[in-house]
């Protein structure tokens, strides 16, 4: 349907918490995740929640088979995720670099958990339950923190590890 703009951190839209959807299968559901997936792929995003749109409800979307952003990255599942729940199935966290839609040009270390467990509905109200590993993981995390009001700088535990991509990727000989 569109590209929408995507609102950059200090929006205040940005800090509070998504209302649960409550209707499934609705005409303005359908046309939030068009233009979801539509800012999402030509934002080069590995996912993208509501709010980062300005709708304050719970519905996020990730997935792709590559990422210019994550080279390195396995292919995520195309997926709508509607309220969703996430359980960690481990302990074990990883701190890795991420970057954000709303926080452009700029990437920081964040500790994630490595194995998670998800649940929610895509947007016809068919339930979802999918583990997940990893960068897999690591997506649905940061994308479902966006229906709180958190975004990735507030995980970090380092802030030397924060920085301006261009100078992050000079720093590592272009890579």
């Amino acid at each position: 349907m569109a590209v929408r703009t995507v609102l950059k951190m200090g929006n205040p839209k940005l800090l509070q918490v998504a209302k649960p959807v409550k209707m499934f299968a609705t005409p303005e559901l359908d046309a939030l995740v068009e233009d979801l997936m539509d800012t999402m792929q030509a934002e080069d995003g590995a996912g993208l929640a509501a709010p980062q749109i300005g709708v304050g409800i719970r519905v996020v979307v990730f997935g792709f088979e590559s990422n210019i952003r994550y080279p390195e990255a396995a292919p995520v599942p195309q997926t709508v995720l509607v309220n969703p729940l996430i359980e960690p199935l481990s302990d074990e966290r990883e701190a890795a670099w991420e970057g954000c839609l709303s926080v452009p040009g700029l990437r920081g270390v964040v500790p994630r958990y490595t194995h998670i467990r998800y649940r929610g509905f895509d947007q016809f109200g068919v339930a979802i339950e999918r583990e997940a590993h990893d960068f897999h993981a690591r997506v649905v995390q940061h994308e479902c923190d966006h229906l709180d009001g958190i975004l990735y700088p507030q995980r970090m535990t380092d802030m030397r590890l924060f920085g301006f991509t261009e100078v992050l990727e000079g720093l590592a000989g272009g890579s």
